[in-house]
C-alpha cells in the first residue's frame, strides 16, 4: 500500500522538512543523497515522488 504524504509533486526543503516531521538540515542531505533536488536559479525543489521511493529503503521489516 502507497500512501503519500503531500499531494505536492515539489516541494521546498523548509516545507518538505515539515512534511515529512525532520529537521531542514537532514531532509537536504537525504533528498541530495535521492537525487530528487531541481534547481532553477536560486529555486531548489525536491521532487517527492524519489524522495519516498528513496525513503522507502530504510524501511525496517521485522
Amino acid at each position: 500500500m502507497k500512501r503519500n504524504v503531500s499531494k505536492k509533486r515539489f516541494v521546498r526543503y523548509k516545507e518538505g522538512a515539515e512534511l515529512y516531521s525532520m529537521c531542514q538540515r537532514k531532509f537536504q542531505q537525504m533528498a541530495k543523497d535521492a537525487n530528487a533536488i531541481y534547481k532553477v536559479d536560486k529555486l531548489v525543489l525536491v521532487n517527492c515522488d524519489i524522495f519516498e521511493e528513496y525513503l522507502e529503503t530504510f524501511r525496517v521489516r521485522e
